[in-house]
């Protein structure tokens, strides 16, 4: 139901309030209704999808004719497709970080990596020095994390992988400036939103420190398990990305709403991605295959996370573990599903969602 304010500006239940319990209160935050009209054109969203797809199929070429698996960045497909089909997003308005934020993060995956064996702590470390990168730039750039993880998950210690990934951020922000010059002629009524009303509290960094100890109680447990079983493929990188956005924050991460179809989302990207270097090997044609299926499972899910089409390229990079890469993808997915709903649970408490919100 629809509570309108003085402004005229209205919020859905369904949005950022702690409403998953009758009893907790709501605090109506205003929200304009273009917020909810701020889209593409069916012909311009198309199109940038065609244009991530095709960047990333060039990265994926490059990467098989130069022998070097890890220069195809997986995070580049979430990257990629998020700033060119929402170019008013905040990835999208910080092009800087986005180039800077990933690298730094892979520097300290590829450190981290050359003095310390996987391990439970070593998952930690780089989650935490992720972490703090994030604060000291002020980014919100989640990929980062992801980069800092897949040189521990393959045991990568050259530095040519961070700058391999640079090189790549660098080939989407050179397609995403002219892109958003153009966006920002051609919706002008769009870019006159409010976008410090809208984009900094959807897509703010995460506030107070509440998350914090669910979020390594998760990660901890699962690494350890990965550790134990041989199985690194429980935690993928794009799987820590996702428990940090839907920990950090619940009431607007997009895909926090719908947790029962997080595991779905992510074994079927998965799966699309084992079948297409099945067939193709790791090639551009498995690259643009597991991709373009990837954004198609999204639509067809109604469901926007990013991440889960850096879960369908990484199979382009990693040992073939046949099917037990969707399979340890899925049970990831489903751990993360369980122990979210336990937090949103916990947070959902009257005493806990007064705390929470007044530390917003």
């Amino acid at each position: 139901m629809r509570h309108p304010n003085r402004s005229g500006w209205y919020r859905n239940g369904g949005g950022r309030g702690t409403s998953h319990r009758s009893e907790v209160p709501r605090v109506p935050i205003a929200i304009p209704t273009a917020l909810t009209e701020r889209r593409l054109t069916t012909r311009d969203h198309l199109a940038m999808e065609a244009t991530a797809v095709m960047y990333v199929v060039a990265v994926a070429t490059t990467a098989q004719f130069s022998g070097s698996r890890w220069f195809l960045f997986p995070a580049l497909a979430a990257i990629s497709d998020d700033v060119l089909t929402r170019p008013w997003g905040k990835w999208a308005s910080q092009p800087g970080r986005l180039v800077v934020t990933p690298t730094l993060g892979a520097a300290i995956g590829t450190l981290i990596t050359k003095q310390f064996a996987y391990h439970v702590l070593s998952v930690l470390l780089i989650v935490t020095a992720c972490l703090g990168l994030l604060a000291i730039l002020r980014s919100n750039i989640g990929p980062a994390i992801a980069a800092g993880m897949l040189p521990l998950v393959l045991g990568i210690t050259s530095w040519l992988y961070p700058v391999a990934v640079m090189i790549g951020l660098v080939g989407v922000v050179v397609l995403l400036v002219p892109w958003h010059r153009h966006y920002q002629r051609k919706y002008p009524d769009q870019v006159e939103v409010a976008t410090s009303d809208i984009d900094d509290r959807l897509e703010a960094p995460p506030v107070g420190n509440r998350w914090i100890l669910p979020l390594y109680l998760f990660l901890a447990t699962l690494a350890c398990y990965a550790t134990v079983s041989g199985l690194r493929l429980l935690l993928v990188p794009p799987l820590v990305v996702i428990a940090y956005e839907m920990f950090a924050n619940p009431d607007s991460c997009p895909w926090a709403q719908k947790p029962f179809t997080l595991p779905l989302a992510c074994l079927l990207t998965a799966t699309a991605g084992w079948l297409a270097v099945t067939a193709f090997g790791a090639s551009g044609i498995a690259a643009g295959l597991s991709m373009a299926t990837g954004i198609a499972v999204l639509r067809l899910l109604q469901i926007h996370m990013p991440p889960a089409l850096a879960i369908g390229l990484l199979p382009l990079v990693i040992s073939s573990d046949g099917i037990k890469y969707p399979i340890c993808v899925a049970i990831g997915a489903t751990a993360l599903t369980f122990v979210f709903l336990l937090y949103r649970r916990w947070i959902a408490r009257p005493g806990c969602a007064t705390e929470s919100i007044s530390m917003r």
